[in-house]
C-alpha cells in the first residue's frame, strides 16, 4: 500500500492529540477514531488516509503498551529489520520518518515536546484535584479553602489513572492524619480526657535476711525512741525496760512493694499527679509490706494489706524550653533534690511547695531548687484533755540547692551541687515545770518530740517533772517523752561523674558530704540520754556523738536497663555520725535505718527483659559511738515496672 504525503503541520496535530492519550501508556484505552481531531484535506488526501496510517501503526503495537515509550528506531535501517514498538505513537512516528514525512530530528523534538506537555498536565491535574479536596474539607470546616484559579490557568480534561490513584492515596493519607490529630473521623475513639492521662507503676518482691554477729550489746542499751514517742510516755522510774531494738536475733522475711500512679495533663501548662502504694505503716522512708507480718493491725493469716496515698501534687511549668525552664510544684511530691540515699531515702516524699529551674549555657546546665515543707503541724485540739490549749509547735524544712550539670568532654558528664537544709524547731524543748499525775497528763512541749524516727540521733527528756508527794518526790510516776537533743542545719555537697568511653557500659563515681552546722557538743552532753561512752563506775560516760557524714561509691554497667542481660554493679562506703543528719529521713536499709553507722554496701543487678530485673544487695553496718552494734542485711529482689 502507498501512503499519501501530507503536510508536517497535520502530522504534528495528530501526534499531539495522541500524546495526551498514550504517554501514560500503562493505563490508557486503545485509540479510537472519535478521539482523533479531524484534519483538513491536503493534496487530494483526506483524514481517512491518516486513520489508515494510525491503524497500521496500532496493528504493529502490542495490546499492552510499555510503561515508558521505547526510543525511536533507526530510520536508516531496512524496514524488515526494525523491531516494532509496543507503543502506537512511537510506531506512528517511525512510519512517518520512513515515509519521509518527518525527519528523525523533527520526530525526536516532537516526542520531547509531548513528554513535557504530559508532565505539565499531570502537575496541573494534581493541583486541581488538591484544590477540589481542600474545598471539600473547607465545606466541613476543616483546613483552608483552595484559592480560585487565575484567568490564564490551563485546565486538563484527561488525568491518567495512575495519577488519579496517587492523588487519592495522598489525599487519604493527609485527611486521615488530620482526622487522627483532631479526633473527628473516629466516632468510637476514646474520650479526649483519656489521652491526657499517663499511667505508670512498679512491683517489687523481696527476700530479706537480717543477721547480727555475736558481741552486740543486748543489755538494754538501744531504746526504741520511736515506739516510746508514738505511744504512751515511758515511766523512767518503773520496773520495766523501755521498748528496745533487736541486736542479737537473726530475722528473715519476704516483703512486697507495689505502686500505681498517674500524671494528668490538665491544660495550660498544668499537670496533676497521683500515686498510691503499699506499706505496713505510714513510714516516710519505705513502702515495704512484710508478707505475713501482723503489725499495725494488718497482715498475717493471708489478711489484706493497706494502701496509702503516696503522691498528690499540682505542677505548673512556665516555659518548657530545653535551655531554660521553671517548674512550681505544690502538694506531696517526689524528692526535688539531687542527692544520695545517705541524706534522703529513695522512697521519701516531700509535703509542701518547691520551685525548680534550669538554664543552659553551652555544655553547662545550671539548676536550682528552693522549697518550704511542713514536717509537723500541731493538732488543732492539743492538748485534748485541757480546757486551755497549748501553743503550736509546728516544724518546717526550708531548703535550697544550686548546682551545675556539665559535660567537659564528650565522654565525661559531671554533676555537682551544694544544698542547705534548715530544719526549723525540729529539736526537742524542755517543758514548763509540772507534775503529771497520770500518763495522760501532757506537757506543753510534748509535740516537739519526733512523730517518726529510726535510730542513731541523740535524745533528751522533754518533761520538767517537779518532785512532789504525788510522785513520791521523784521516785515514781516519771512519765517521759524524748526529743532531739540538737537543732539541725545541714550543709551538703553532692557530686556525680559519669564516664561513657565504653558505651553502653558506664562508669560512675558518686560522692556526698554533709555537716550539721547547728551541732554543739557541749550543749548536747548536758542533756543527752544516749550515745554516751561507758563511765568509770558503769554509769553512762561522756557524750561521744558527732556531726559529720560522707558517702562514696563506684558504679559500673548499663546506665538504664533497655534489653535482656543489661547489667550493673556497685560498691560503696558510708560514715554517718550520730547527729550529722536527721535519722528519720535517711536510708532505711543500711544497718536497719538511721545514723551513727559506718560500713560497706555492694549490689549487682541484671535485666531479664526491658521491664523486669533481678538484683542482689548486701549491707554491712557497724556503730560508730556508744554500745556495740553490728548488722548485715542481704536483699534479693525481683522488680517489674509498667
Amino acid at each position: 500500500m502507498r501512503f499519501p504525503a501530507f503536510p508536517l503541520r497535520q502530522s504534528i496535530a495528530v501526534l499531539l492529540t495522541l500524546s495526551s492519550h498514550s504517554l501514560a501508556a500503562r493505563d490508557r484505552e486503545p485509540v479510537r477514531e472519535a478521539d482523533i481531531l479531524p484534519l483538513p484535506a491536503a493534496g487530494g488526501e483526506s483524514s481517512p488516509d491518516v486513520l489508515r496510517l494510525l491503524a497500521q501503526a496500532d496493528a504493529s503495537a502490542s495490546p499492552t503498551p510499555a510503561l515508558v515509550p521505547p526510543p525511536l528506531g533507526d530510520a536508516s535501517a531496512p524496514a524488515g529489520k526494525r523491531s516494532p514498538s509496543e507503543n502506537v505513537v512511537i510506531n506512528l512516528i517511525n512510519r512517518l520518518v520512513e515515509k519521509g514525512v518527518l525527519t528523525k530530528e523533527d520526530a525526536t523534538a516532537l516526542m520531547q515536546q509531548a513528554e513535557q506537555d504530559a508532565v505539565a498536565a499531570r502537575i496541573q491535574a494534581q493541583a486541581d484535584a488538591g484544590a477540589a479536596a481542600q474545598q471539600a474539607l473547607a465545606a466541613r470546616g476543616v483546613g483552608n479553602p483552595a484559592p480560585r484559579p487565575s484567568a490564564d490557568a490551563v485546565r486538563v480534561t484527561y488525568v491518567p489513572e495512575f495519577v488519579k490513584r496517587q492523588i487519592r492515596d495522598d489525599l487519604r493519607r493527609d485527611v486521615m492524619a488530620q482526622a487522627r490529630d483532631e479526633n473527628w473521623a473516629s466516632p468510637r475513639a476514646l474520650p479526649g480526657w483519656v489521652t491526657r492521662w499517663k499511667l505508670f507503676g512498679d512491683l517489687r518482691v523481696r527476700y530479706e535476711g537480717s543477721f547480727y554477729p555475736s558481741g552486740n550489746d543486748n543489755t538494754g542499751a538501744f531504746p526504741n525512741f520511736n515506739a516510746i514517742n508514738t505511744g504512751a510516755p515511758f515511766d523512767t522510774r518503773g520496773s520495766q525496760f523501755s521498748p528496745q531494738y533487736n541486736t542479737d536475733q537473726d530475722r528473715t522475711r519476704f516483703r512486697l512493694r507495689a505502686r500505681v500512679g498517674a500524671e494528668v495533663d490538665v491544660g495550660d501548662n498544668f499537670t496533676a499527679g497521683l500515686r498510691i502504694g503499699t506499706g505496713e505503716n505510714n513510714s516516710p522512708v519505705t513502702q515495704n509490706q512484710t508478707l505475713g507480718g501482723a503489725n499495725q493491725g494488718q497482715g498475717g493469716n493471708f489478711s489484706k494489706y493497706a494502701i496509702w496515698l503516696d503522691r498528690a501534687f499540682l505542677k505548673y511549668q512556665f516555659t518548657g524550653q530545653p535551655t531554660a525552664d521553671v517548674v512550681l510544684t505544690a502538694g506531696r511530691m517526689d524528692n526535688p533534690f539531687f542527692g544520695t540515699p545517705m541524706i534522703w531515702a529513695d522512697d521519701i516524699g516531700f509535703d509542701g511547695v518547691a520551685a525548680q529551674g534550669h538554664y543552659t549555657v553551652g555544655t553547662a546546665r545550671f539548676f536550682g531548687t528552693v522549697g518550704a515543707f511542713p514536717v509537723f503541724n500541731t493538732d488543732l485540739n492539743f492538748s485534748s484533755n485541757r480546757p486551755a490549749k497549748f501553743p503550736s509547735s509546728d516544724k518546717y524544712l526550708y531548703a535550697a540547692q544550686f548546682g551545675v550539670d556539665w559535660k567537659p568532654h564528650r565522654d565525661v558528664q559531671a554533676k555537682v551541687a551544694a544544698a542547705y537544709y534548715h530544719f526549723d524547731k525540729i529539736e526537742g524543748r524542755l517543758s514548763t515545770p509540772y507534775t503529771p499525775l497520770t500518763s495522760a497528763d501532757a506537757g506543753d512541749t510534748d509535740n516537739t518530740r519526733p512523730s517518726f524516727a529510726q535510730r542513731g540521733n541523740t535524745y533528751r527528756a522533754l518533761r520538767d517533772i517537779v518532785p512532789t508527794v504525788d510522785n513520791n518526790f521523784g521516785t515514781t510516776n516519771q512519765f517521759q517523752y524524748f526529743g532531739l537533743a540538737t537543732p539541725f542545719r545541714e550543709l551538703a555537697l553532692t557530686a556525680r561523674i559519669d564516664y561513657n568511653r565504653y558505651e553502653p557500659i558506664q562508669v560512675s563515681l558518686l560522692g556526698e558530704y554533709a555537716r550539721n552546722l547547728a551541732f554543739d557538743k557541749g550543749a548536747i552532753d548536758s542533756v543527752a540520754v544516749n550515745n554516751r561512752g561507758a563511765g568509770s563506775t558503769g554509769s553512762p560516760g561522756a557524750f561521744t556523738g558527732g556531726n559529720n557524714a560522707w558517702f562514696a561509691a563506684v558504679r559500673v554497667g548499663t546506665a538504664k536497663f533497655e534489653k535482656r542481660w543489661d547489667w550493673n554493679a556497685s560498691l560503696g562506703y558510708r560514715y554517718v555520725e550520730s547527729d550529722a543528719l536527721v535519722d528519720a529521713f535517711v536510708d532505711s536499709d543500711f544497718g536497719g535505718g538511721g545514723t551513727n553507722l559506718k560500713g560497706f554496701t555492694a549490689s549487682a543487678a541484671v535485666a531479664l527483659s526491658p521491664r523486669v530485673s533481678l538484683s542482689l544487695r548486701w549491707f554491712s553496718a557497724n556503730s560508730i559511738s556508744g554500745p556495740r552494734y553490728n548488722n548485715d542485711i542481704i536483699q534479693f529482689d525481683l522488680n517489674a515496672k509498667f
